[in-house]
């Protein structure tokens, strides 16, 4: 994020703020809901499945006095194999690049050991304002409020702080203006009009996958990936599709399509409908599923399914 190439739009307020703000805590404590929920539209799926997020993803929320690159990372946790690996390094990597922090916890429990090494890795990453979003108030019993509150403000020296629900909206408006408030003065990076750097194609997969984590139970949501292989027009009113699913197991396999296809019909027919939202056309989706043995500890698998982090820039 460094070297910024950016536009000159015709007018724009003096004190027009921007940049990136990086989203990040353990999985599961609201990142992409939060994000969604700003942007007005999915572009990062939700579960309530951890390790839901496997990319970095940017939002972009253009306003008039200012525009918000939020940079959505995958919840920082202890690894387990290769896919792991690359999902914290990608969540750590936009730490020091970022103009603003949002460490974003759960506040309807107390600190874990992940939070706690979260709050470390800012301090120790981070030279940016960082602000503490307290999430899922709306979970939190009245007697909590304050211990638990304290407990999370002890982690670190934060700029700000705030108790939010990102799903029901307390304090989420009051949450942005302070982002804003905290951000540099700059120009806008993106046209207005556009609202991620994700082409239709990733967020279809992202979207199959998101299908798969809702129906699907156990072992089987964290050996899943999903490859788009077509991607078509076919007329001004029809796209057709064609995507692979990854799993591990031959019994992962048969989870997935279910007996007399059954399991595989429901996934297409939810993900088709979300996949016809975005591109606004009919969808002819067609899924079919794969073993591919221990993939998620395979570098050379991991590539080839998108899981890859760039090289560091030398500077």
């Amino acid at each position: 994020m460094d070297d910024r190439d950016y536009l000159l739009p015709e007018e724009l307020p003096p004190d027009h703020r921007s940049g990136f703000v990086a989203v990040v805590g353990k999985p599961n404590v609201g990142k992409s809901t939060l994000m969604n929920a700003y942007l007005g539209q999915k572009i990062a799926i939700v579960s309530e499945k951890p390790q839901t997020t496997r990319n970095r993803l940017l939002g972009i929320l253009t306003r008039p006095n200012a525009q918000v690159i939020f940079v959505d990372t995958p919840g920082i946790h202890s690894p387990q194999h290769k896919l792991g690996e690359f999902m914290v390094e990608t969540a750590v990597r936009a730490i020091p690049d970022a103009d603003v922090v949002v460490f974003l916890v759960d506040v309807s429990t107390t600190p874990t050991d992940e939070d706690i090494r979260i709050a470390e890795l800012i301090r120790e990453k981070c030279r940016a304002p960082v602000l503490l979003a307290l999430n899922k108030i709306d979970l939190l019993s009245p007697a909590d409020v304050q211990p638990h509150t304290e407990a999370y403000r002890s982690l670190g020296d934060f700029a700000d702080w705030l108790l939010i629900s990102a799903t029901r909206g307390d304090n989420r408006d009051e949450l942005l203006d302070l982002i804003i408030a905290h951000l540099p003065e700059g120009p806008r990076y993106y046209p207005e009009e556009q609202v991620t750097d994700q082409q239709e194609r990733f967020i279809a997969a992202e979207l199959i996958r998101e299908a798969v984590l809702r129906h699907t139970h156990q072992e089987v949501p964290h050996a899943v990936a999903v490859m788009v292989e077509e991607f078509k027009e076919r007329g001004p009113d029809m796209t057709y599709i064609a995507a692979r699913i990854f799993v591990e197991r031959n019994s992962q396999k048969g989870i997935l399509i279910g007996q007399g296809g059954r399991m595989l019909k429901r996934i297409g027919q939810e993900a088709r409908k979300e996949i016809e939202a975005m591109v606004g056309t009919r969808v002819y989706l067609e899924l079919r599923v794969k073993v591919k043995k221990k993939w998620r500890r395979d570098e050379r698998e991991l590539r080839r399914l998108g899981y890859a982090l760039p090289k560091k820039k030398r500077r």
